[in-house]
């Protein structure tokens, strides 16, 4: 059964999201941050944790019956059937380094699946914003991926090589060498790439649900697909770390089964 269009207003309130977190991320943009390592020796800034706890408020005021999941300060309500899913600023090495390829990502979910997704980059001013029942954007201006069915005529992103098991490593070099272009360091930008028609595969390990349910909505709403490695959706509930995103299917079935090890 087809999901139902998001409302307006929720539209209108990720926007808001996404304004109120790029005020704060610009305020301490190239800084002189204090950089602190979490537990799984990741880094975390306080414009990270100001970034939520703002983003975090305007859903208890809004919407208080909808859960939120956020990187830093955990779920509430994750049981809900409408879910906030927010990683306030994706790319956070990026971001420290002052490198304007980090991002805010806001993901709505219904019942665990992805119906509307934020890609905002605030040093560049661009914001990428899909779900169900609303085309992709980019600056109010609708996007789409482009058509590529051949790994030879592919650009591939990806963040860093060291995301990746060794066996993951061997599987995606397998797919990198036959790619005509491969960029890396792109962090959640790859996406709006993706979905802008500019790049055609984004490919990435050792996920969380904060980094690719806002870039799953965004992309499939650009017409383009976003699984696992194995092809299945992405969702709250799937647990999925490995990432594979294409703009054309029969490019994602490919690198699916050359991922997936088919």
């Amino acid at each position: 059964m087809s999901q139902a269009p998001v409302p307006a207003a929720w539209v209108a309130l990720a926007h808001e999201m996404a304004d109120t977190a790029r005020a704060i991320v610009l305020r301490h943009y190239r800084a002189g941050l204090h950089v602190e390592m979490k537990s799984d020796a990741s880094p975390v800034t306080a414009a990270d944790r100001e970034v939520e706890t703002a983003v975090r408020g305007l859903i208890h005021d809004r919407l208080p019956d909808h859960g939120v999941i956020g990187e830093e300060h955990g779920a509430e309500r994750a049981d809900a059937e409408h879910v906030w899913v927010i990683d306030p600023i994706d790319g956070t090495k990026a971001f420290i380094l002052g490198i304007p390829v980090f991002g805010i990502l806001v993901a709505l979910t219904r019942r665990g699946a992805p119906i509307l997704g934020v890609i905002d980059q605030p040093v560049t001013g661009e914001r990428w914003v899909g779900g169900v029942g609303w085309p992709t954007e980019l600056g109010g201006r609708r996007v789409h991926v482009r058509e590529c069915a051949s790994i030879g005529a592919a650009a591939l992103c990806s963040t860093s090589t060291e995301m990746f098991t060794a066996e993951e490593g061997a599987r995606f070099e397998r797919l990198r060498a036959d790619a005509s272009v491969t960029r890396f360091g792109t962090d959640c930008y790859g996406y709006g790439v993706l979905a802008t028609g500019l790049c055609d595969l984004v490919v990435e390990s050792d996920l969380a649900l904060h980094d690719y349910l806002a870039p799953a909505a965004v992309v499939e709403a650009a017409g383009g697909i976003c699984t696992d490695w194995e092809g299945r959706p992405l969702t709250i509930g799937l647990g999925a770390h490995r990432v594979l995103a294409a703009g054309d299917r029969r490019l994602h079935d490919y690198a699916r089964r050359v991922l997936s090890g088919a």
